[in-house]
């Protein structure tokens, strides 16, 4: 193989598409998207739980380049997203370089040939120059692991795995959890159910999402004035970039903020006692602030009830409480979240001189913005360490990592090299600046959340403006990558 041999993309969601779509356009071809299921779409065909939308207005949940101006409403439902990047892989050709129902469990450079090889699922052994994972941090879906989960005598499911064929009506439903999905189930099923028991380890700050259709005046005009929709996107990205102002430190912000969540609580909920119980005692933008319009008037329906206490263990009837109360139960559906930073955890990753991604990253995963490692030359990442948001749309960055991944593939291509791999001594640097920069944010206040490990340490989220990672990734900076000149002794 000659150095410009083939790039392989993993995933084919919003990262694994964008990244083939910032390649075609550079006039680069020559790639192939490995994908694990029969469709494009990622979590948006993953997640098809009753009341799945984005947190995210849709405008600005879309890429810069292939706006949509028929969107239904201002926040999407699930449905319209995945029918978008369905939209974006036909009009972009991409399905004829997708090859689908394929998973990469491992990869393994060679140093020699400056190649890597990529193992499938099924045993196949796959050659690539560069490699691209673009597989995201919700694809892994987490499960407790529940004092006697298996003697449980109903049926049980991840909201991320729905099971369509356990009919709801008239059951004892239990929700286990109370983040982003749980808060969207609650609502849609609550009126279908005979009993609602929604279990809440921790509350959550919950704000309006002031959700409603779209117009057919404003499609039209969307569509027919030429950059109305344009500022209109851009308008939508500044007030959500605004709020990052509160979450970097600004207290007087946060303070706000929490006013505005007490005030929608004190409005939503008449029942004192059921208040106190959705009420967090932590900084508000410490864990995800979440968006609803009608979960509150759900929780306050006759047959739901909030159990503000952990599971501890699953009966053949049910599931016990830290309380000790057990509760009679028909389904259980884990709203529990996903494996966030365990980057990585299930694909085995050797890199230069044998280096095990996943033993490098034991004390927390790092990553030059979060796109590549040392030791690990052609080996990019989308959405990978410290690039995640709290405030704005991950779309946004993807895009401006993409653009990075594709300069750097260029200068490898335009120098003749065989790889390229960012220095060791630039990687240690960033991280040492961004984990010095989390201390100061809200994210590390004192609670404890996914976006944190275990240790304390930030290893999910982009402690800056996200106008400022676009800037700092704009434009490659060759000083902090080497190029290597392995020769491939196969041609």
């Amino acid at each position: 193989m000659n150095p410009e041999a083939a790039i392989v993309i993993v995933g084919a969601g919003f990262a694994g598409l964008c990244m083939a779509i910032e390649l075609k356009q550079a006039g680069i071809d020559a790639f192939t998207i490995y994908e694990a299921n029969a469709e494009v779409g990622g979590t948006w065909r993953d997640n098809v739980y009753p009341g799945c939308a984005c947190d995210i207005p849709s405008h600005l949940y879309s890429f810069s380049f292939e706006l949509k101006s028929n969107w239904s409403r201002t926040f999407s439902p699930r449905a319209e997203i995945q029918e978008y990047l369905v939209e974006c892989a036909t009009k972009y050709d991409l399905y004829s370089q997708i090859v689908f129902n394929t998973e990469i469990r491992a990869a393994r450079f060679d140093e020699a040939r400056g190649l890597w090889t990529l193992h499938t699922a099924d045993g196949e052994a796959i050659m690539a120059r560069a490699v691209v994972l673009g597989v995201g941090g919700l694809s892994r879906p987490r499960i407790p692991e529940f004092e006697g989960l298996q003697s449980f005598g109903g049926q049980s499911f991840h909201s991320a795995r729905w099971n369509h064929d356990v009919d709801l009506r008239g059951k004892r439903v239990a929700v286990v959890g109370t983040g982003a999905s749980a808060i969207q189930i609650v609502p849609a099923i609550a009126d279908e159910v005979e009993q609602l028991s929604v279990f809440q380890r921790t509350p959550p700050w919950v704000v309006p999402r002031m959700d409603r259709a779209y117009s057919g005046l404003e499609k039209r005009l969307f569509a027919g004035i030429p950059g109305l929709q344009r500022a209109y996107r851009s308008a939508i990205y500044w007030f959500q970039e605004s709020r990052a102002i509160g979450f970097l430190g600004e207290q007087r912000m946060m303070d706000l903020f929490e006013w505005f969540a007490r005030r929608y609580i004190e409005r939503a909920i008449d029942d004192l006692e059921l208040r106190a119980r959705v009420t967090p005692d932590y900084t508000i933008g410490c864990k995800r602030i979440l968006v609803s319009d009608d979960y509150y008037p759900a929780l306050a329906r006759p047959n739901v009830e909030l159990v503000a206490e952990s599971v501890v263990r699953f009966t053949p009837d049910g599931l016990v409480a830290s309380d000790g109360v057990e509760h009679a139960l028909d389904v259980v559906i884990f709203a529990t979240g996903f494996r966030v930073t365990d980057f990585l955890a299930y694909f085995e990753v050797i890199g230069r001189d044998g280096r095990n991604l996943n033993a490098q990253w034991q004390g927390g995963a790092e990553a030059y913005y979060g796109v590549a490692v040392t030791g690990f030359p052609n080996l990019f990442m989308l959405v990978g360490p410290n690039t995640g948001l709290g405030h704005n749309s991950i779309v946004f960055m993807i895009e401006s990592q993409a653009r990075l991944v594709r300069q750097a593939i260029e200068a490898m291509q335009s120098a003749g090299a065989s790889s390229i791999e960012v220095r060791p001594g630039v990687q240690r640097d960033f991280n040492e600046a961004v984990q010095q920069r989390s201390q100061k944010t809200v994210w590390q206040s004192g609670c404890q959340s996914w976006y944190l490990e275990d240790s304390g340490k930030n290893t999910t989220l982009w402690p800056g403006y996200t106008f400022e990672y676009w800037l700092r990734t704009r434009k490659l900076r060759g000083h902090d990558f080497r190029l290597n000149w392995e020769r491939d002794e196969a041609g």
